[in-house]
């Protein structure tokens, strides 16, 4: 009955516009024209409001099993003609939305169809809103499917996969009724002591241009036309992630040609690839705050690129250019500065709402408006919004976090797994180990399984690592000790742990790190967190949890040690958002495993390598320092090569693109051929030597031996993740054209320069297998 309602409502609408003449109301007419006839009917109020996205939490009320929504939102409509919400559908304690309070798919819908029902029946222009949310590996939203966090995506060097997650994600979002997901995020990462490493994809330009455009490609499916295709927003535009002191929001040190040559790359791939929306940053860059950068946001962004979609501040950003940055006097200035350099929708705040005065006044001219305003509309007709914004409740139930997904999430888990060590083979375990003690402060807590953005979690629905290795052994075989808390140095029990140890036959130790957020942290309007001696959770990274040290922290390395004078093999797994310093574990332990924040299906995942039914293949898209004095650090430097400190060599402790299999390979037969003007081919074979199938991720770097200006000691190209039977041998080919050539000249031009080219194929950064040289004339 209700969609029959719905359906109603429509016929009479697009009747009502077509006898009225009301262009932007009949669905026969194109986007341009709806998109120009609307803007023409539009009083500046309803302009600027179209350009405002405040937080949509409190937009809705659950009312006994149903909801309906808000007097906020009615006022926010009627007062500032809102055009955009982010979050509705969003839970966490700093939104104060519980399992309880908060919105299960089924209401997420309902609650969306409400939303729209009343802008298209109770406003005078009737124009849908746009729900955007947060979904960098995952919608943030109660009930939604939760993938690893973007490194560990990273990680699995499998772009294919990569696309399958933001399917997955865009499908879960539309259903829900949104239509904006934020991410993927593709700041690159150079300094671990940065809270949001978990959020990256790595320090490499070329790995995060090429997953963050697979990501991109998932998220917006056959396009806008598509009833689950999400609009993408790029986080965060620009060199957000390399902050000086490795502190969130800090100010950005880099030269213009390192900005053009390693930070804008990710961002272009992925526009290119069909992103529609980009999100400023918190930073500055020599100076000039993000949000306020007009050479990034109109001549890069759009003059260069031809970018059409939109831009949105982050939260409260073109305020903080007056309270945070004091480049502007006045929260009004603040406003007029982001609107002229770029920034069309103003996230979270009231900023723009000022606009509205500074057109009066002249101080701003209102065509600047219109344009954005236009941006917002053309991508609202694209969608179809107009036309029909509802979506089936029903659907939403049946569909997120359905069982096809939940096997997706453990399939990239188990990629996203990066095999450190195995001293002496000890991994696979077998079937029958023996007895297992399953110890350490992540071996069993679901929320340190996740990372930050995500929503809270019905019980069954996340899967520890002792429940994994339940799943695989008999209770009588397992024993569980927690040992110590991450953080928290009241809760110990590290004796009973060495007494478990004793008496069992080996040792999986899960320590680490977390970015769960508890109700007892405090958090800035931003939502970033903020660390303090009042509460001890175990949380040691996630947004605003910067780190000074890279150390593990509590207790942990004490239960370690302990655990290691036992005697037992020991096989340590670190649960992390960030490179954490792994020194002991690297000396000590018999098996290293990097399991990030593996997600939902984390446990399934980490059991499944363990006991050697998946192959572990993932590898390394960031450096894992030995210790925080070598910070930044990341393989492509330029030129010269780091020298050793007094106490400390200057190479990682494991290299970017590095990661170990139960299997050996062997690389041979380098052919490297011209093809055309600047363009080779290179062959070369993949033999898996070892005893078991799995994948190998073959790599392929350049270095220019001279050139003029200073280049990196090497440089990621191209890479193929190729799955290969025992015993099976392929041929590789690579395609090296003008693009994989050319530098980025002193006149900011990129060129192809004569000169020779070191060529260096292998299994990671400092893993060269085969070597040769290009020569171009």
């Amino acid at each position: 009955m209700r969609n029959k309602k719905i359906f109603l409502t429509l016929l009479l609408s697009l009747c009502v516009g077509v006898m009225s003449g009301q262009v932007y109301k009949n669905s026969s007419n194109g986007v341009e024209e709806r998109t120009q006839d609307l803007l023409s009917r539009m009083t500046l109020e309803e302009k600027v409001g179209q350009l405002l996205c405040p937080l949509g939490w409190p937009m809705y009320e659950k009312n006994g099993k149903g909801v309906e929504v808000s007097m906020q939102f009615k006022e926010s409509l009627k007062q500032n003609h809102t055009g955009m919400l982010w979050a509705t559908f969003r839970a966490d304690p700093w939104t104060r939305k519980t399992l309880r309070n908060g919105l299960n798919p089924v209401l997420a819908a309902e609650v969306a169809n409400s939303i729209q029902k009343y802008a298209m029946e109770e406003t005078r222009l009737g124009i849908p809103l746009f729900l955007a949310e947060e979904a960098p590996h995952g919608h943030m939203a109660i009930g939604a499917t939760v993938f690893p966090t973007g490194i560990g995506l990273a990680s699995t060097w499998a772009p294919e996969l990569i696309e399958e997650v933001g399917k997955v994600i865009g499908r879960e979002v539309r259903l829900q009724g949104g239509h904006i997901g934020y991410g993927p995020v593709l700041d690159l990462v150079r300094d671990a002591r940065w809270s949001r490493v978990e959020e990256t994809y790595g320090e490499d330009p070329v790995l995060a241009g090429i997953m963050g455009a697979a990501m991109v490609r998932g998220m917006a499916g056959d396009g806008l036309h598509d009833k689950y295709g999400l609009i993408a927003t790029l986080k965060h535009f620009l060199a957000y992630g390399t902050p000086e002191a490795g502190q969130n929001g800090g100010i950005t040190t880099i030269g213009p040609l390192d900005v053009m040559q390693n930070y804008l790359p990710p961002f272009k791939e992925a526009i290119n690839a069909g992103a529609l929306s980009v999100m400023t940053s918190y930073n500055s860059i020599d100076g000039i705050p993000s949000t306020s950068n007009r050479y990034l946001l109109t001549d890069v962004l759009r003059n260069k690129w031809g970018f059409n979609g939109f831009v949105v501040s982050d939260l409260a950003s073109i305020e903080g250019l007056h309270g945070s940055h004091y480049v502007a006097k006045s929260v009004q200035e603040a406003a007029n500065m982001a609107l002229s350099a770029g920034v069309d929708v103003d996230l979270g705040s009231n900023a723009f709402v000022n606009l509205v005065n500074s057109v009066n006044a002249g101080e701003l001219k209102e065509s600047l408006i219109d344009t954005a305003v236009a941006r917002v509309l053309r991508l609202k007709f694209e969608m179809g919004l107009f036309d029909d914004p509802y979506v089936d409740p029903r659907k939403a139930e049946r569909m997120v976090r359905c069982p096809e997904h939940i096997a997706l999430a453990r399939e990239v888990a188990q990629n996203t797994l990066v095999l450190l060590k195995n001293e002496h083979e000890i991994l696979p375990l077998k079937r029958d180990p023996g007895k297992i003690l399953v110890v350490g402060p992540n071996a069993d807590n679901q929320y340190n399984m996740l990372g930050d953005y995500t929503a809270p979690q019905d019980s069954d629905n996340v899967v520890t690592i002792l429940e994994g290795i339940l799943n695989k052994l008999s209770p009588e075989q397992v024993e569980y000790v927690k040992g110590c808390a991450i953080r928290d140095t009241s809760n110990v029990n590290i004796d009973k742990a060495v007494e478990a140890a004793e008496h069992s036959d080996v040792i999986l130790a899960v320590v680490g790190g977390s970015s769960a957020r508890d109700f007892k942290t405090e958090y800035l309007e931003t939502g970033a967190a903020v660390a303090n001696n009042q509460s001890v959770s175990d949380m040691d990274a996630g947004e605003g949890f910067d780190r000074a040290t890279l150390d593990l922290l509590g207790k942990q390395m004490d239960l370690l040690k302990a655990l290691k004078k036992t005697g037992k093999p020991l096989v340590v797994v670190y649960i992390q958002g960030r490179p954490m310093k792994m020194n002991w574990a690297a000396e000590n332990a018999d098996a290293l495993i990097c399991a990030w924040y593996p997600g939902q299906e984390g446990g399934n995942a980490l059991a499944d390598v363990v006991f050697g039914d998946y192959n572990p293949a993932g590898r390394l898209p960031v450096s894992i320092p030995r210790d925080v004095g070598q910070v930044p650090i990341y393989y492509n430097k330029k030129n010269p090569r780091p020298h050793d400190y007094v106490e400390l060599s200057a190479t990682p402790l494991y290299s970017f693109g590095y990661g170990l299999s139960y299997s050996s390979f062997t690389y041979s037969d380098l052919e490297v051929a011209p093809v055309g003007k600047e363009e080779f081919v290179v062959n070369f074979k993949v033999k898996n030597t070892g005893n078991f199938d799995g994948d190998e991720v073959v790599q392929l770097y350049l270095r220019d031996e001279y050139a003029s200006v200073v280049q990196p000691v090497q440089q990621l190209k191209h890479f193929n993740r190729l799955f290969l039977k025992k015993g099976e041998e392929k041929q590789v080919s690579f395609y090296l054209n003008e693009k994989d050539l050319a530098i980025l000249n002193q006149k900011k031009e990129w060129v192809v320069e004569p000169g020779t080219f070191q060529l260096m194929i292998g299994a990671a950064s400092d893993d060269i297998r085969l070597s040769g040289t290009i020569k171009v004339d």
